[in-house]
């Protein structure tokens, strides 16, 4: 016998020799494993201190491009908001990011955060991010960005960046995330959004609802991006102290 049980009971015992029990062990524990995790992801400070806005852009950009030194000044001044960075932790416009935060933290109080994912061509954490966090998968690497961000800011990027963004984007369509703006800051991002307008809204042939199309930002400017923050940041310390308040 590959199992030793009493009628009605679960088996005390798998063979490794019964492949079928062992393959059923083994999903039953990890289906077990994604039930817990997935139930402490629920548990949310009741309070938080500070604002946090997740960067999202290409790796590849270099520190004498244009865009880099954009995008490094549109975080420096997230940072004169009071606004936490955070971004993938790696190089290019991530770098950038987390370089104008940290320009900003030398006259305000900002942290610094990178969340990395293991990957074989780019295995450093960049010099400026404060405090890094691993992950070995794209998926738990997200879910991290959603729980720590209070809104998201989206530069020129390829398709790593376009996976996150449209993760956001599908969090925010079915209201997993609730009011969080979801920022692309410039045309590349624009042309996209109204592919998508003109491909999943045609007439008889609807994929999407046109209340889906205006879920994300899109905004020519880093000035604009900044003002979209600081409007939405106001009602999040309004928020925060209208819970203190409470107790």
């Amino acid at each position: 016998m590959s199992t030793q049980e009493t009628p009605g009971s679960t088996p005390a015992t798998v063979s490794l020799a019964d492949e079928d029990a062992v393959r059923r062990l083994l999903t039953d524990t990890l289906f077990g494993l994604w039930a817990t995790v997935n139930n402490l992801s629920r548990l949310r400070p009741s309070k938080r201190d500070r604002y946090r806005v997740s960067v999202f852009g290409s790796a590849r950009p270099q520190p004498e491009h244009w865009v880099y030194q954009e995008v490094k000044k549109l975080s420096a001044a997230l940072g004169v908001l009071g606004c936490d960075i955070v971004t993938g932790g790696g190089p290019g416009l991530m770098q950038a990011a987390n370089e104008g935060a940290q320009e900003a933290s030398k006259d305000h109080d900002v942290k610094n955060f990178g969340i990395r994912v293991e990957l074989p061509f780019e295995q450093s954490v960049n010099p400026f991010v404060e405090q890094a966090f691993e992950h070995q998968t794209f998926f738990t690497r997200l879910h991290q960005f959603v729980l720590m961000s209070d809104a998201f800011i989206v530069v020129p990027g390829g398709i790593g960046t376009v996976l996150e963004s449209m993760m956001i984007w599908q969090l925010l369509q079915v209201r997993q995330l609730h009011d969080t703006p979801l920022i692309f800051v410039g045309p590349m991002w624009r042309g996209l959004v109204e592919w998508a307008s003109a491909q999943m809204l045609r007439p008889g042939f609807e994929l999407a609802s046109p209340d889906d199309m205006k879920i994300p930002r899109c905004v020519d400017t880093a000035e604009e991006a900044i003002a979209i923050v600081r409007e939405h940041q106001a009602r999040w310390k309004s928020e925060q102290a209208a819970q203190a308040a409470k107790g």
